[in-house]
């Protein structure tokens, strides 16, 4: 049960936010002068993000048997381990940047910047900024990492308590769908053919219910560090939050905009919470 459970989530959370992108490009919600930005996605999956790892993973993680010292330390270790990943990406990725057409590069890199996080697994996935005319093969292999690593978070929610990957599978969708945008409009650049770029993303977010996999038997064999495990993905979470989307965030804006920004920030955590008020009471 727990497994159909986990294969669900993480299908809907990889593939579901690759539609929901989409869906979202279509209705012109993905622009940067319309009423919702990827600015405000940002901000909403930030939200989403932050509650998830402060309101529900760490509280999860704590209740257990495990010393709140040994917890603390793991985090700090995610956040450094996540830190120097991003680095090494950098590094790796500095001699690839391209001359793209400024539009496909803008987007990319409005949608795309620097996210990337992994779950105590290398996720090869950052700071890609790769020509149109290379496929995108490339950004839809270090996608199909980053997504087996999303997996593996939701499915160790789910081993911990059912409302829990509920709550983590939301949290990864909303912070996939501004990301997943960039990416299509990447691969849009590289092919006139729109539903084979949708296809390919597609696929990419399919690995998510592979890594669930995984992570339900790598999880289940490794009972006793459930703990820590969700003390990684919180530190996921928090690095991704504070130093990929909210640096988005902080650009010079009018009252109104950073009244806007803040609302879906508060929004995001909001869903997270009502996600898990409706959860509860199933």
């Amino acid at each position: 049960m727990t497994l159909i459970a986990i294969l669900i989530a993480t299908l809907a959370a990889g593939i579901g936010s690759v539609w929901a992108a989409a869906l979202l490009m279509r209705l012109g919600l993905g622009g940067r002068h319309d009423g919702v930005g990827p600015q405000h996605l940002l901000s909403l999956a930030a939200g989403a993000l932050l509650a998830t790892a402060f309101m529900h993973l760490l509280p999860e993680a704590f209740e257990s048997q495990a010393g709140a010292h040994d917890l603390f330390a793991t985090l700090l270790v995610g956040v450094v381990f996540f830190f120097l990943l991003d680095k090494a990406e950098l590094w790796h990725h500095g001699h690839e940047h391209s001359h793209a057409e400024p539009a496909a590069h803008d987007a990319h890199h409005e949608h795309h910047h620097g996210h990337h996080h992994g779950h105590g697994h290398d996720h090869g996935h950052a700071h890609h900024h790769h020509s149109p005319r290379a496929g995108g093969w490339a950004l839809l292999t270090g996608d199909s990492v980053h997504c087996f690593g999303d997996g593996i978070l939701i499915a160790s929610a789910f081993m911990a308590d059912m409302r829990l990957g509920v709550i983590a599978a939301v949290s990864v969708m909303a912070h996939e769908v501004p990301h997943h945008m960039g990416d299509l409009v990447v691969l849009r650049q590289s092919s006139a053919n729109r539903r084979m770029a949708l296809l390919k993303v597609s696929l990419a977010g399919a690995v998510t219910a592979l890594g669930g996999a995984v992570g339900y038997f790598l999880v289940g064999q490794l009972q006793d560090f459930l703990p820590y495990f969700l003390a990684v993905a919180s530190s996921s979470f928090v690095y991704v939050a504070l130093a990929d989307l909210i640096p988005q965030l902080q650009k010079r804006l009018t009252a109104r905009e950073t009244i806007a920004q803040i609302a879906w920030l508060i929004a995001g955590m909001v869903v997270v919470m009502m996600v898990s008020g409706l959860a509860h009471n199933h």
